[in-house]
C-alpha cells in the first residue's frame, strides 16, 4: 500500500510512518513544506505521492493555544481537511482517507452515568479546537455523502508516548520532574491535576489507524481509546515514583486552561468490533518510556 501522511513529521506522524513501513507500506510523509490550506500545494503533494491511502494528521492540535488564535485553528483544521479531501478525490475515487478528529468534540460530561462516551453521543464542543474538529468531521461526512468518497473519521482520546511535545501534560510533567530531581528542587508547578483522561500509547494509536484504513467502514466515526480513565494527579505521582523523585505539586494558574473538560473516557466497542483492535501497551510502560526520554535528554551535554 502507498500511503501519504500529512503532518508526517509530527509526534503521531513519525510513529505512524514507522509503523506503516514495518508493515511493508510505501510512505510519503509531508509536513510544513506543504501548507494544507493551499489547495494547489495539497493537490501537487497528493499527485506526487500517488497514494492508496491518505492519513490526514496535519492540524493545530494544542487545545490551550486554540483560545489565543481560534480563527487560525479553524482555517488549518477545517479548510485544510477540505483541501486534502478534494485533492485525494481528484487523484482517485478509490483512495481511502483517514481524517483525525478528536475526543474533545464530546465536550463536558454531565455525570458518570454518561460514560463511557460512544460515537453516537451528541457532540458538544467546548473549546475552539474542539469546534474546529467537529467542523472537519462535517466536511468529511459531506465528502462521503456527496461524492461517495471512502473517508473514515477517527476520534482519538489522549495519546502519549516518546517524542511528544512538552506542551502537553504528560511529557511536561515528566520533564519538570526530571529537572526538579537533578536540581534538588522540592516542588514543580502543575496545572489541573483533577482532570481525568483516557490515555493510550501512541504506538497503539497508529496501529489502530492502519487497521481502520484497511478494515474500517467509510462514513463511520471511530473512537480510538482504552476505555479507562486516569486522573492526571495519578499520572504525576506515577512519574515521580518511577523517577525516584520526592516532589510536591504546586498549582500554577498560568498552567490552567480557561475551560477544562473534567472527564473523558471512551467506548472502544466499535473499533474493536470492526477491526479487532485493542491497546497492548500498559500505561506504566508508556510513562516509563516518556520519563526515560527526558532523563536521557537531561543527561546529554548541551
Amino acid at each position: 500500500m502507498r500511503a501519504l501522511i500529512t503532518g508526517g513529521r509530527g509526534f503521531v506522524g513519525t510513529w505512524l510512518a514507522e509503523h506503516l513501513r514495518s508493515c511493508g507500506d510505501e510512505v510519503v510523509a509531508v509536513d510544513a513544506e506543504v501548507d494544507v490550506t493551499d489547495p494547489a500545494a495539497v493537490s501537487d503533494a497528493v499527485d506526487a505521492a500517488r497514494p492508496d491511502a491518505v492519513y490526514h494528521l496535519a492540524a493545530l492540535a494544542h487545545v490551550g493555544d486554540s483560545w489565543r488564535d481560534p480563527l487560525r485553528v479553524l482555517e488549518v483544521n477545517v479548510l485544510g481537511t477540505a483541501a486534502v479531501l478534494a485533492a485525494a478525490r481528484r487523484y482517485s475515487e478509490a483512495t481511502r482517507v483517514l481524517v483525525t478528529s478528536s475526543a474533545e468534540v464530546y465536550g463536558p460530561v454531565p455525570d458518570e452515568a454518561a460514560l463511557p462516551l460512544a460515537e453516537g453521543r451528541e457532540p458538544a464542543p467546548l473549546t475552539p479546537y474542539a469546534a474546529s474538529k467537529l467542523a472537519a468531521e462535517a466536511v468529511a461526512g459531506q465528502a462521503v455523502r456527496g461524492h461517495g468518497q471512502p473517508v473514515i473519521v477517527v476520534r482519538p482520546f489522549n495519546h502519549v508516548g516518546p517524542g511528544q511535545s512538552p506542551n502537553f501534560a504528560v511529557p511536561a510533567l515528566a520533564r519538570r520532574i526530571v529537572e526538579a530531581k537533578r536540581a534538588g528542587a522540592p516542588s514543580i508547578p502543575v496545572g489541573n491535576l483533577a482532570a481525568r483522561r483516557d490515555l493510550t500509547d501512541v504506538r497503539d494509536v497508529v496501529r489502530a489507524y492502519r487497521l481502520l484504513v484497511e478494515q474500517g467502514t467509510p462514513g463511520r466515526v471511530y473512537n480510538v481509546c482504552s476505555g479507562r480513565d486516569v486522573a492526571i494527579e495519578d499520572v504525576a505521582r506515577r512519574l515521580a515514583n518511577l523517577a525516584g523523585a520526592s516532589v510536591a505539586f504546586v498549582p500554577d494558574p498560568e498552567l490552567f486552561r480557561p475551560v477544562e473538560v473534567p472527564v473523558l473516557r471512551g467506548d472502544p466497542g466499535r473499533i474493536r468490533a470492526d477491526t479487532g483492535w485493542s491497546p497492548r501497551i500498559p500505561l506504566e510502560t508508556t510513562l516509563a518510556d516518556v520519563l526515560d526520554e527526558w532523563e536521557r535528554a537531561a543527561a546529554t551535554p548541551a
